[in-house]
């Protein structure tokens, strides 16, 4: 059996789990100092050192372990789902609380994912290793979020982090699983 997070999301082993009511988990995590839009990087190694800074200047993270950690968890496999959507995730070591982060690009680069396309939606899951249940939850809310098109456009015309996290946490559309749509 494959343990791999997005593999057991994808493969929908997820899919009765009880979610908290109100907030989805995804935005109860994602702060606006968090959204980060129209960032310039050209390639995955570039996009992890610019998290890494992040991390480091927004919460006092060590920015080579998050650049180093998220470089290693992609090694393992690509974290890209597909239309246009990436999931850097990783364990960092002595991290308190799960952080998140989403990061539109100004421009796509690849990542490796299943249906060959570039990515330009990112969304960053940091995680303390004692957080294995609320990193499915979070992934599985991350990809139903992403799974709808009309999310994905809504947020592409978000101008603000504030309208960002208002979309985040105000989505509450029925989905289809994620790789079922075309």
């Amino acid at each position: 059996m494959n343990l791999n997070p997005l593999a057991v999301i994808k493969s929908g082993l997820f899919i009765g789990a009880k979610k908290p009511s109100g907030l989805n988990t995804l935005a109860s995590y994602l702060s606006p100092e968090n959204i980060c839009l129209d960032v310039a990087v050209s390639n995955k190694l570039e996009l992890f050192d610019v998290i890494g800074r992040h991390m480091e200047r927004e919460h006092a993270l060590p920015q080579e372990w998050v650049a180093r950690s998220l470089s290693r968890r992609e090694q393992a496999g690509s974290t890209g789902l597909g239309k246009g959507v990436a999931i850097p995730h990783a364990r960092v070591k002595e991290l308190e609380r799960m952080q998140v982060a989403y990061m539109r690009l100004k421009s796509p680069i690849p990542f490796d994912a299943p249906d060959g396309n570039p990515v330009m939606d990112i969304l960053v899951l940091l995680a303390p290793n004692q957080a294995d249940e609320e990193h499915l939850r979070i992934l599985a809310d991350a990809t139903q979020l992403f799974s709808d098109c009309r999310f994905r456009a809504r947020l592409h015309q978000c101008g603000h982090a504030s309208e960002v996290k208002q979309l985040f946490a105000s989505w509450s559309q029925p989905v289809a699983p994620f790789f079922s749509r075309a």
